[in-house]
């Protein structure tokens, strides 16, 4: 048995939306222990400068490697597309991201090669997304589409009301028309919006989850380097905010599926 098997897989987010990558690596891994950070004090990510993104990811990856993590998954779109690279090149353990995951599964989902992604601005205007696919598949075509709106309607709970079917239609009306076969959900608060989205895009249209897609490339990473967890005992779940904001308890079990516990928070 490797030492190191039984040590929790580190996510973090900047935020709650994290959550939704912590829900699929349960359901998908379920005797991994989990340790969860989310910057809820200094959310959201996306209006922040590049420089600012940088040195916060830095200072939780920081965190989460004390606690002797076996794999950090940066979670959040926006510190992905930002501040990957900069956690490889301080991890001593493997580094996984959201928007590499979503890359591969917008590659094998895909059979035109026509792909639209949707996200935050600042991870749109990264081009991120269309970097990562093309390094897989140099042939397709990208279509990317910022949607502001759509994390604050998930936060209020509109996960299925008309003012986010219309802020939807409007939004994917450009995409669509680019006769896409796939949208990659680039934030990690779209997947709560799958049924609505997958309303509006119709069925020739497949949904690529990057939540599920990083919990499928956390598995295939853990057999390979041989680092599951041999332990078949339930398995401990840990969360720490920098804030514990209003309705916090209520948005983030909306986002997890489940009850929310164990939660710490961290004052820097």
């Amino acid at each position: 048995m490797n030492p190191s098997s039984g040590n929790p897989i580190g996510v973090f987010d900047s935020g709650v939306g994290g959550l939704t990558v912590v829900r699929a690596l349960m359901e998908r891994l379920p005797f991994e222990n989990i340790v969860y950070f989310g910057d809820t004090a200094r959310v959201p990510y996306g209006v922040k400068s590049v420089e600012t993104i940088a040195h916060y990811t830095t200072q939780i990856a920081e965190f989460l490697l004390a606690k002797d993590v076996k794999l950090l998954v940066v979670a959040c779109n926006t510190m992905a597309a930002v501040a990957s690279q900069i956690v490889k090149d301080l991890s001593p353990v493997p580094v996984l991201d959201v928007i590499d995951a979503g890359a591969l599964g917008a590659i094998s989902t895909s059979t035109k090669k026509q792909v639209g992604v949707i996200g935050t601005p600042t991870t749109i205007n990264s081009n991120a997304y269309a970097r990562a696919i093309h390094q897989y598949e140099p042939e397709a075509r990208i279509f990317s589409q910022a949607c502001p709106l759509f994390v604050p309607l998930v936060e209020e709970g509109w996960l299925d009301h008309p003012v986010t079917r219309l802020t939807a239609q409007e939004y994917l009306k450009p995409v669509l028309a680019q006769n896409i076969d796939t949208l990659v959900l680039g934030c990690t608060h779209y997947p709560l919006l799958k049924p609505l989205l997958q309303d509006v895009v119709g069925s020739g249209v497949r949904l690529v989850d990057s939540a599920e897609a990083m919990a499928e490339e956390t598995a295939a990473l853990l057999a390979e380097m041989n680092m599951a967890n041999p332990q078949r005992t339930p398995p401990r779940y840990e969360f720490y905010v920098t804030d514990v904001p209003l309705r916090f308890q209520t948005i983030g079990e909306r986002f997890l599926g489940r009850t929310l516990s164990n939660v710490h928070v961290v004052k820097w």
